[in-house]
């Protein structure tokens, strides 16, 4: 399929004069022709399109949506619906959920409302990380708006559906990113996964039929309702379709947002930001985040879609391209990955709280170059122990960059038996930013 190399879209009014406002965004339209259909036909205009989850894991959309029971005999039928938002950006490389936000939080409140109508829900809850408060005092005087235009409140439009929405602050931990752990803190608990099943669908928030769904899935949906599925579908690739927000960031040039269809590939996206920073060569880089296995510049022309990435050994994930060249060290970078990951965990399940632990303690003397006989084996086989047997996905992020890194990068595994990694790839060398632009 030709595709346009770039498609600006949820980022089309960015660069406008006070792009987060009303009067730049405009009047809802989406909105007002959705609820104009029956909601069952909104889900399958969603279906239809082909969106997948922009969160990670990459699940149909619309499909996610008709999980919610409508029947009253169903399991949870007969109780209240929520939508909650997951804002809580954590994963560290991913910095698109943010600017969207900052840029255009309209568009998210004017998806938030569109599906309400579609799952039969009358309250919705943006679940934003505490820290960028910035973010969330933005997000909070947008709903002010839209509730003051008659956009969210009491009888929307004179359609008769009530839609209110509440912008809440998280309290900084990257476990609230998982969407049961989500749901906890928003409960007021500690913010700890959940065991599944239940599932949200039947019993969510407040023990509810809850659809949870990323930013950019959400801010998707106007532009669907307004252009139609097949002009949705018509970018991107027969299984992943859609246009979407990649985020590079590391040693490029031009570091940032590039929207574009799903299957691009990294050498186009590296055209578009100039290329790597002057006297660089790309040596590895994350496709979705720093959870998601690493690749080497062999992959430049993967397609950077759910079915390509996956194809070559890791996951789109978030879309977070973070890039490293020549001067950087993969033990020490895996470390720092390592270290957040076991600051981060919620200390719930053994093989996570401990394992995370034990990774850090092997990685540091491999850094340092006092690494011993046995440790690359020992590495993976506290990976081997920490795989598909934590409570939830944060584990097995965790391993996925060591194991990935031994793959391709053994030598410097070996390496850190005798020489420190500062030593090696000097901090001096990484951090000079020669022919970066803003």
């Amino acid at each position: 399929m030709s595709v346009a190399p770039l498609t600006p879209v949820l980022t089309q009014g960015w660069d406008h004069e006070r792009s987060w406002t009303l009067d730049a965004y405009g009047e809802y339209a989406a909105l007002r022709s959705a609820l104009g259909q029956a909601p069952d036909d909104v889900i399958a205009t969603v279906k239809d399109s082909g969106l997948r989850g922009r969160g990670g894991a990459g699940f149909p959309t619309g499909m996610k949506w008709g999980f919610i029971p409508q029947d009253p005999s169903q399991p949870g039928g007969d109780k209240p619906h929520y939508l909650v938002v997951n804002a809580d950006e954590s994963e560290p490389g991913t910095c698109k959920d943010i600017p969207l936000m900052m840029a255009s939080p309209h568009v998210l409140i004017e998806g938030v409302a569109i599906t309400c109508h579609a799952i039969r829900a009358k309250k919705a809850f943006i679940y934003v990380r505490g820290e960028v408060l910035h973010v969330i005092r933005r997000l909070q005087a947008a709903v002010e708006e839209a509730y003051a235009a008659g956009f969210l409140g009491a009888d929307v439009f004179g359609s008769g559906i009530d839609v209110d929405v509440v912008v809440h602050a998280g309290a900084g931990a990257y476990i609230c990113g998982e969407e049961t752990a989500l749901l906890d803190s928003l409960e007021g608990r500690r913010g700890q996964p959940r065991l599944r099943p239940p599932f949200p669908a039947v019993a969510g928030l407040y023990a509810a039929p809850t659809v949870i769904n990323n930013v950019e899935s959400i801010a998707s949906v106007p532009c669907i309702v307004e252009n139609g599925a097949e002009w949705f579908a018509s970018m991107g690739t027969e299984k992943s379709k859609g246009m979407t927000i990649y985020s590079l960031s590391g040693h490029v040039k031009r570091p940032g947002q590039y929207e574009a269809p799903l299957g691009i590939t990294l050498r186009e996206l590296l055209d578009l930001s100039g290329g790597m920073r002057e006297g660089s060569e790309l040596k590895f880089w994350t496709p979705g985040g720093s959870s998601t296995p690493i690749l080497t510049a062999e992959h430049l022309d993967v397609p950077l879609d759910y079915e390509g990435v996956s194809g070559a050994g890791s996951m789109l994930g978030t879309k977070a391209l973070q890039l490293f060249d020549q001067t950087t060290s993969v033990v020490r970078c895996v470390l720092r990955w390592t270290e957040f990951y076991k600051h981060e965990s919620c200390g719930k399940c053994t093989p996570c709280r401990e394992g995370t632990w034990w990774l850090v303690q092997t990685l540091e003397r491999l850094e340092a170059g006092k690494g011993t006989e046995g440790d690359i084996e020992l590495l993976l086989d506290q990976c081997d122990n920490i795989l598909g047997r934590a409570f939830c996905a944060l584990g097995d992020g965790a391993t996925s960059p060591i194991t990935s890194a031994i793959e391709h990068f053994r030598d410097e595994f070996e390496a850190g038996m005798h020489t420190p990694a500062w030593d090696l790839f000097p901090y001096e060398a990484s951090t000079a930013w020669k022919g970066a632009t803003a």
